[in-house]
């Protein structure tokens, strides 16, 4: 994802917040988190992390919910599509739901991060890395 031209717009179920990212995700990636699981729920959410600056919500304003200590989450109030997520832990930067993107294949996933919370039935041979937590934290699992 080299391109710095690129610009990929998204949004919610209903139309009423929409946004567009630019220039190339800095990571894709599938998060087994226990929170991320009950924020979607669902067995996994993926994200496309981008600098905060290079994301405009277009149309609307996502409503925010306060998940845990320094944590935001983004959604549509209307439609409760969930958006975006942004942590004190990486400040700068939004993490986008890959799938509100209108074209969610343009950008691939590159690893599986929170895998030691990953739940015990999901199976996924894809040859990703996968992370106990965060590839900042160490290596990947073998």
């Amino acid at each position: 994802m080299a391109d710095d031209t690129l610009e990929l717009g998204g949004g919610c179920l209903c139309g009423a917040v929409r946004f567009t990212a630019a220039g190339p995700a800095l990571w894709v990636a599938h998060c087994h988190c226990a929170s991320c699981r009950k924020a979607t729920a669902s067995a996994m959410a993926t994200y496309a992390g981008f600098p905060r600056e290079r994301v405009d919500f277009t149309k609307g304003t996502p409503a925010s919910y306060g998940s845990s200590p320094g944590v935001t989450r983004g959604f549509c109030a209307h439609c409760g599509t969930p958006l975006s997520y942004e942590s004190a832990r990486w400040p700068g930067e939004i993490h986008l739901f890959l799938c509100t993107f209108d074209d969610p294949g343009a950008l691939s996933p590159q690893a599986h991060v929170f895998v030691e919370e990953q739940l015990a039935w999901l199976h996924l041979d894809d040859g990703l890395p996968r992370y106990p937590t965060t590839s900042a934290d160490g290596p990947p699992l073998d």
